[in-house]
């Protein structure tokens, strides 16, 4: 620890139980200017849940779930908004902020939800259903929101569905979130058949076999896991609903069936809690790294732009989504 700065020492005391000691030397330069081209630029981070520690906790300003980072973004007084993670997010906090520079770091942040749909697919759901509202997940593209009456998030949507007040409801493109909605609300809905490549994977078995090897862990889902896998466990809600549960429930021992560093982010904030990690990665998320928001800040790379035509009617959505 002696060839970095005091000031990365202090960042690395707040992740050392997720990092360790020998991989923060690696991480520590790039911390540091990433520190030092965000008071050059007036910059600021948003970062997801699912970003790693050193992001999460070192350099980022605004951390959480889609729903918190889409709010807070609205908030933002800096010149520069970095989106560190995947694509629809960057796009989101453009259009909250049409006048700022929004950079990702990676364009191949993608999402497999927001790639499970297209406008097209949206309008042809008008044709065969009339009239019934279009409740649009986060995890699509601009051009997917500007085809939709509201957004919605996970952690959001069942307020959103049954707000509209309405017997009958699109809602895409996640099919189980679709489906867990479903379970809690007497609004039928309409599900699209797209899927999370991280939470798809999970399954009954898993939970079962991780409660034979831990006797007494708390298990707990994300809404995009296939319902079966949500029936099995103790707790569903979105990222920032399980953190908010570790934190007002203390369970001596915890499994978030969701991604990777989301349990790596929670741990950090509560070292009396044991956290059991069945690891799923997001292969869009770990796109982004330390080294490629320290290009962004740099070279003003990647900048996010989105059709005039198309950010009107995407922001009206998001916008419907946020004032309830």
């Amino acid at each position: 620890m002696t060839t970095v700065s005091a000031r990365s020492v202090a960042l690395y005391d707040r992740v050392k139980r997720v990092i360790p000691p020998i991989e923060w030397p690696v991480f520590a330069g790039d911390v540091e200017a990433i520190l030092d081209l965000k008071r050059q630029r007036n910059a600021v981070i948003l970062a997801h849940n699912y970003q790693t520690p050193e992001i999460f906790h070192c350099v980022a300003d605004i951390v959480g779930d889609s729903l918190a980072l889409a709010r807070k973004a609205m908030t933002v007084e800096a010149d520069v908004i970095v989106l560190a993670g995947v694509h629809f997010m960057a796009e989101t906090a453009k259009l909250l902020n049409p006048d700022k520079t929004v950079l990702i770091p990676d364009t191949r942040a993608g999402c497999s939800l927001a790639d499970s749909i297209t406008p097209e697919d949206v309008r042809l759901l008008r044709q065969r259903y009339p009239g019934v509202p279009i409740v649009t997940y986060v995890n699509t593209s601009a051009a997917v929101k500007a085809e939709s009456d509201i957004c919605c998030t996970s952690g959001n949507a069942k307020a959103v569905v049954e707000a509209l007040g309405v017997p009958q409801v699109i809602m895409l493109p996640d099919e189980y979130l679709a489906q867990n909605i479903a379970a809690q609300t007497a609004v039928k809905i309409i599900a699209w058949k797209g899927h999370c490549e991280v939470h798809e994977r999970f399954s009954p078995a898993e939970i079962r076999q991780l409660r034979e090897d831990h006797p007494g862990v708390t298990v707990l889902a994300h809404p995009e896991c296939p319902p079966e896998v949500v029936a099995e466990a103790d707790f569903s809600g979105s990222t920032a609903a399980m953190s908010d549960y570790v934190g007002r429930q203390k369970p001596a021992r915890v499994v978030l069936m969701t991604e990777c560093s989301m349990s790596d982010n929670v741990a950090v904030d509560h070292p009396d809690v044991e956290f059991i990690r069945p690891c799923n990665l997001c292969p869009h998320m770990k796109r982004i790294t330390l080294g490629n928001i320290r290009e962004a800040l740099e070279q003003n790379r990647h900048v996010v732009t989105i059709d005039a035509g198309i950010a009107g009617r995407a922001r009206l959505a998001v916008e419907r989504m946020l004032a309830i």
